[in-house]
């Protein structure tokens, strides 16, 4: 498991793979390998340092070092998609500056599926989108009102037909929507989220 805070990666795993290995050698990583409360919260306090380059908790049980590591945040589900259309183009929205893929908060009662197709509904006006697979779950946090918050966004594929008019959800600070070829998405890798990142090179 990843999760992002800010540019950050904390990885939580029971051993040290190939992708987490180069890692360990940083100066400025941060590694426990224990489930303290006192532990924990000097770890989480760490991975809130600018200056942190990355974190890694390492527990032979995985379930119990997730469950130990939520009980600091606010948890709140999301749900997204990749959508492409006929030309095998993705659809990519301008939030706040950066780019980004249409996803949000899953309402009360609504499956991650429903809710993965209503947001790229409301904040891009396509309409007829047809679910195809799940692609992944990422992680990441942020502050609001004082609280610390771990969102854990699911990522689907999508696919839409026909000459759709795009209406970027401007009271959701979008401001442009846009299809793009597979190779030209690194014109926007700069530009963008590393969890979005880690969604384009799960395909």
């Amino acid at each position: 498991m990843k999760i992002y805070f800010d540019n950050r990666p904390l990885f939580i795993c029971n051993e040290i793979t190939p992708e987490i290995e180069p890692y360990t050698h940083h100066k400025d990583a941060f590694l426990i390998d224990e489930l303290s409360l006192t532990a924990l919260g000097s770890f989480i306090q760490e991975m809130n340092q600018q200056q942190t380059h990355s974190g890694i908790i390492i527990h032979h049980d995985l379930t119990a070092a997730k469950k130990a590591f939520f009980k600091y945040f606010e948890v709140i589900q999301a749900a997204g998609g990749l959508v492409y259309n006929e030309h095998s183009e993705a659809l990519f929205i301008l939030r706040r500056g950066k780019w980004d893929l249409p996803k949000g908060k899953l309402d009360e009662g609504e499956t991650l599926e429903e809710c993965a197709i209503r947001e790229v509904e409301e904040e891009t006006g396509l309409r007829k989108i047809a679910l195809a697979n799940f692609l992944l779950t990422t992680y990441h946090t942020y502050y609001q009102d004082g609280k610390q918050i771990l969102k854990e966004s699911h990522w689907y594929k999508m696919e839409v037909t026909g000459d759709q008019e795009l209406v970027p959800q401007t009271e959701e600070d979008i401001t442009q929507t846009r299809w793009v070829k597979k190779e030209e998405w690194n014109k926007l890798l700069s530009n963008t989220f590393p969890s979005i990142k880690d969604v384009l090179l799960s395909l």
